[in-house]
């Protein structure tokens, strides 16, 4: 992709973002009003508004389409390697995605335990998989803004991608460390 097919981009996905949040917001707005959530369903909490969905979920399209850009740039103009990228960053993107929406049907049906299980299972998936990267969050986040807000599920996928991060950039290095001091 070239420079200007990475604006384009940028700003189409950032558009489609603000739209989507705005329309979830009217929708909202005309239904009742704009719902807010306690953190962690719990009364004791402070509620945080749907409202945050408008700052947060353009910033992580934003952020998402640069550090894209950042990686593809970073290779050599071989078209296989970024083709190979893209193709990554969409099944992370769309992966996120899916499973944040599950997550977030199950919790409407009063199926909390499997939404729990799915995060536990993200966390371990995380060891292995870079969901860390920009597109996942995003992703995740994207999915679950009808359901519960924004700022929920971004906090706790900031959590589970800091243990993902963790585990790719410190303990996988050494462990494949350790693995090569083995004699054979």
């Amino acid at each position: 992709m070239t420079e200007k097919q990475f604006e384009k981009l940028k700003y189409y996905v950032i558009a489609v973002t603000v739209f989507f949040v705005a329309g979830h917001l009217l929708w909202e707005h005309l239904n009742g009003g704009i719902l807010s959530h306690h953190l962690m369903h719990h009364p004791g909490y402070p509620l945080i508004s749907n409202w945050w969905g408008v700052l947060i979920l353009p910033f992580l399209a934003w952020l998402s389409i640069v550090r894209i850009k950042k990686r593809i740039t970073l290779q050599p103009s071989d078209a296989p390697e970024r083709a190979k990228i893209l193709r990554a960053v969409l099944i992370g993107f769309f992966g996120m995605l899916v499973l944040s929406l599950v997550q977030s049907v199950s919790v409407i049906f009063g199926y909390e335990n499997v939404a729990m299980y799915l995060s536990l299972g993200l966390v371990v998936v995380g060891l292995f998989l870079p969901i860390y990267k920009a597109e996942c969050i995003f992703g995740y986040v994207f999915g679950s803004i009808v359901f519960t807000g924004a700022v929920i599920p971004l906090i706790g996928i900031l959590v589970i991608a800091g243990i993902s991060w963790f585990s790719h950039l410190c303990i996988k290095p050494l462990v494949f460390r350790v693995l090569r001091a083995q004699p054979q």
